[in-house]
């Protein structure tokens, strides 16, 4: 069964505009009640095109409400808009009316599915399990509602009670979210290293865990030497290494200018570094890639038919 494909979002490359125009053509057409649903699912099940396209084009504004919930997870808004029209289209062809479903709800289980396969699919070299992008997307909203709350960032520990999740697998789990696509990916603002020349096995000891082990803090003073200034400064400032109060994301952004997510990058960037440096050194582990990522995940079986 063919037919227009449903209108995509701007190329990541354009500008934010584009993306709001795309918002507001999309909000044109009206949602479907119950028996309008059903009326073009028997319409499209005869090979009706048109019908098709417009219970298509009537809920793309659900695709955009579920890409927001993964955002922030290595993939550009635009990017996962098209990757839930995917799943959307997916779902406009297999729903069944008869079965008591709304046509809102089966389709967000084909949506959700397609974004997260393409998540996990992003990078040929460094692979993310399903189980371990619906994680992240746990947490994130936990965080937003969390930081709603507080009236600022919660911690790694306050994540961890709130979810029942341990700090140290909170802590991977966020780190992961950072990686860059592809172990050639330039990394830094030199663009000179390549992140396959930092990158260490998750198992690797987590210097943040260091930083805050005042029998270890010794090893990683000296290797902060081997950073770059403004990530040694921000690293100093972040855990308190300076002997004054830790700083928060939000603080050391404006002392540096740049947005506290840059600050979390840089942040990062230089704790992979410093834990490269460790494993050279021969640190001795203390978190398995197992005990980071042990729990799985299964989709609804309520709705969620196989692929």
């Amino acid at each position: 069964m063919s037919s227009a494909p449903p209108k995509n979002p701007p190329p990541r490359d354009s500008d934010e505009g584009s993306l709001r125009i795309y918002l507001r053509e999309i909000a044109q057409t009206a949602l479907l009640t119950r028996s309008e649903e059903i009326a073009l699912a028997k319409r499209i099940r005869k090979g009706d095109a048109s019908a098709r396209t417009h219970m298509i084009q009537a809920n793309l504004r659900l695709v955009v409400k579920i890409a927001h919930d993964y955002a922030n997870l290595g993939m550009p808004i635009e990017d996962l808009i098209s990757e839930g029209n995917i799943g959307l289209m997916k779902a406009v062809e297999r729903f069944d009316p008869h079965r008591g479903v709304k046509l809102s709800t089966y389709a967000a289980w084909w949506i959700k599915q397609s974004i997260k396969r393409a998540l996990a699919n992003q990078s040929k070299t460094i692979r993310l399990p399903v189980h371990v992008v619906d994680k992240l997307s746990r947490i994130r909203k936990v965080a937003v509602k969390m930081a709603d709350v507080l009236g600022r960032e919660p911690t790694d520990e306050e994540l961890s009670e709130e979810m029942g999740i341990p700090r140290h697998k909170i802590s991977q789990l966020k780190t992961v979210s950072l990686r860059p696509s592809s172990l050639d990916a330039p990394v830094g603002d030199d663009d000179r290293a390549a992140f396959g020349e930092i990158v260490a096995d998750e198992s690797a000891l987590d210097p943040s865990e260091m930083l805050r082990d005042k029998a270890l803090r010794k090893d990683v003073l000296e290797i902060l030497e081997e950073l770059d200034e403004r990530e040694r400064a921000i690293l100093v400032a972040r855990f308190g290494l300076d002997g004054e109060k830790p700083l928060t994301l939000e603080v050391i952004g404006k002392k540096f200018k740049v947005t506290r997510e840059r600050i979390r990058q840089i942040q990062n960037l230089a704790l992979r570094k410093i834990r490269a440096m460790l494993q050279q050194q021969d640190i001795p582990t203390r978190h398995s890639d197992e005990e980071a990522f042990d729990e799985t995940h299964a989709a609804d079986p309520s709705f969620g038919p196989s692929q």
